[in-house]
């Protein structure tokens, strides 16, 4: 099984290249490939797959050629990852699978457009962030107040006055399953500009992240309806700062734009056997 290994603000992937879909990825094996001290380790598992092989529950789209197929640590099924999907595209690019330029990949979300050059950021059309109403997570014996946000796949926002460093994330958000009953990506946030953002997040399936793409979609809309600049025709720009580095969100009322890194960082193969 050949790797490649990556990252988006230090958000990690194994990025398998399957394009004929011939793998079988098993839960038990996304999660050994995952973990940190027996495996390669990453927050994710990318298998590479042109959409017309990705096998039954994927429609096969003629704009799409690749189907990102992504899995969390534990080797669930996940909807979307916009660090994920710049590091699926930077990827595509460099081996050569994929032109620099604007074109669609398809997602469990749906179709999502990225725009990339031979080297540098990439820009991911998230698609909507769709604001859903307040939630609560507890921490701690706290409880936070948030909000519920669908970026593709839920996330619940909760605003803190506090440094995010002061958060002790080592164990998972408590939070009503009959309001998230799929699980829910958790970010903590606190404003320190204007349009910027600094946030945490514990990602359902991985544990705590040092970025996630669509928690940042998440945490800008939350941030932008507090401020009063969601909603309008005009483009809304914020910065946030995750633990792994910034990235920038650009909200424009119907959809939201993430940009940022994606970096590879080494290829090899598993050992025969292994998994």
């Amino acid at each position: 099984m050949r790797f490649v290994k990556g990252h988006g603000t230090e958000n990690d992937f194994v990025i398998l290249p399957d394009p004929d879909g011939v793998l079988d990825l098993t839960p038990y094996a996304v999660a050994r490939l995952c973990d940190r001290r027996a495996g390669i380790g990453a927050d994710g598992v990318l298998r590479v797959v042109r959409t017309k092989a990705a096998g039954p529950g994927v429609e096969s789209d003629a704009d799409a050629e690749w189907f990102m197929d992504y899995r969390n640590a534990d080797g669930s099924l996940a909807e979307m990852c916009g660090n994920g999907l710049r590091v699926f595209a930077r990827y595509l690019v460099d081996a050569g699978l994929a032109a620099p330029g604007e074109w669609d990949v398809a997602t469990r979300a749906g179709l999502r457009r990225v725009t990339l050059g031979a080297s540098g950021d990439v820009t991911v059309e998230m698609g909507p962030a769709r604001l859903l109403g307040p939630g609560e997570a507890s921490l701690a014996g706290t409880v936070f107040q948030g909000e519920r946000v669908s970026v593709g796949n839920p996330h619940l926002a909760c605003r803190v006055d506090a440094p995010v460093t002061a958060l002790d994330l080592s164990r998972a958000p408590g939070f009503d399953p009959a309001v998230f009953p799929d699980g829910v990506n958790v970010e903590f946030f606190r404003f320190v500009g204007e349009r910027h953002v600094e946030m945490r997040v514990y990602e359902r399936g991985s544990g705590e992240t040092r970025s996630c793409g669509t928690g940042t979609v998440a945490v800008a809309a939350t941030a932008a309806a507090a401020a009063g600049t969601i909603g309008g025709a005009e483009t809304s720009d914020w910065t946030v700062d995750v633990p792994g580095g910034r990235v920038s969100v650009a909200l424009d009322g119907q959809a939201a734009r993430l940009t940022g890194p994606a970096v590879l960082v080494a290829e090899g193969e598993a050992w025969p056997g292994w998994l």
